[in-house]
């Protein structure tokens, strides 16, 4: 079974992907770390989000892009 981590309803933020659970958007972690931010520094300000789900959710995207990188070069 396949654990939700991010979650999207027209009802919370209008359906923004959010991490499940929470109101925090996935977008906003992006854009910590785009800015230098650490992680840490994210989780300090978005207590409701835990390390393990952000971490998860960090993989699961990486996992996700490489996917699509290795189906673009075959």
């Amino acid at each position: 079974m396949s654990e939700s981590l991010i979650q999207r309803d027209d009802d919370i933020l209008g359906g923004t992907p959010v991490f499940a659970g929470t109101r925090v958007p996935v977008q906003t972690l992006f854009d910590y770390l785009e800015e230098g931010d650490s992680l840490d520094e994210f989780l300090d300000d978005f207590p409701s989000v835990t390390k393990d789900h952000a971490i998860k959710v960090l993989e699961r995207m990486k996992e996700s892009f490489l996917a699509r990188e290795y189906e673009s070069a075959a």
